[in-house]
């Protein structure tokens, strides 16, 4: 061992000789290969779920259950009934103005339909008096203020079309009318261009009780507007008792 090589010693594997067939010797023969000829399985043995694990299958029950839930739901929908049908039919009012036919939303002037009235007869004949009071007019601030101005447009000039016979004047009723329901130059405008020109001519008298400045401001502004006839008939009334002085006031109704 001293200084000398280390003594290498050469071994030789052994012939091993595999074969894959099934012949005599082989891995593969039926020597070699122990399998049993019958599979003994003990049934008790194995894990089999009880009845509380079983699955039902209840796909029917749900589609009946929810075909009951919909014929319930249908059920309880009301039907729309002959009467409500005609109730509907009154919230809407078709006149003619103009040779023309309107059609009025009644549902949503029904708050301000006591802006006209009837306020019975002066003189000889039947000879009407129409008061129109503006505190009854919509507040400006409405978001659909100009649906419900139009709406009140036509109900106001059929109805005068309806109250006036012969003659006719108009009491106008501005006192304890805040601005922001007074109506507007365009609007005032409108009716005095769709006013029937019987109408026009009819009417004797156009009473302002308790003029505001700003109802003085509209009227000189539309003076171009307007003949010079219907201006000669707009008289300023500053109390109510200088009206009672002019007219009957018996059935003219003065709002509080």
């Amino acid at each position: 061992l001293n200084g000398s090589h280390p003594r290498r010693i050469k071994l030789t594997a052994p012939n091993i000789n595999l074969s894959l067939d099934q012949s005599e010797g082989s891995v593969l023969s039926d020597d070699n290969l122990d399998t049993p000829d019958e599979i003994d399985i003990n049934v008790d043995d194995l894990d089999t779920p009880d009845e509380a694990d079983s699955f039902e299958y209840t796909g029917q029950e749900e589609q009946a259950a929810t075909k009951d839930a919909s014929q319930e739901e249908s059920e309880s929908i009301p039907e729309y009934t002959a009467e409500e049908e005609r109730e509907d039919n009154r919230l809407w009012r078709t006149v003619v103005i103009g040779e023309q036919e309107q059609r009025i939303d009644m549902k949503v002037i029904e708050p301000y339909k006591k802006v006209i009235s009837h306020g019975g007869y002066y003189g000889d004949g039947l000879n009407a008096i129409i008061v129109f009071a503006a505190c009854f007019l919509p507040d400006s601030s409405r978001t659909d203020y100009n649906y419900v101005m139009e709406n009140l447009f036509l109900y106001v000039i059929s109805t005068l079309e309806l109250m006036v016979a012969e003659d006719y004047m108009i009491v106008y009723l501005n006192g304890a009318t805040p601005r922001r329901r007074m109506p507007g130059l365009g609007w005032m405008k409108k009716c005095y261009q769709m006013i029937d020109r019987r109408l026009r001519k009819n009417l004797k008298s156009f009473i302002i009780v308790h003029p505001s400045w700003f109802i003085r401001t509209i009227l000189a502004v539309t003076r171009p507007f307007i003949s010079s006839k219907f201006s000669s008939k707009i008289q300023y009334v500053n109390t109510l008792a200088e009206l009672r002085e002019m007219i009957p006031m018996e059935y003219v109704h003065i709002p509080d």
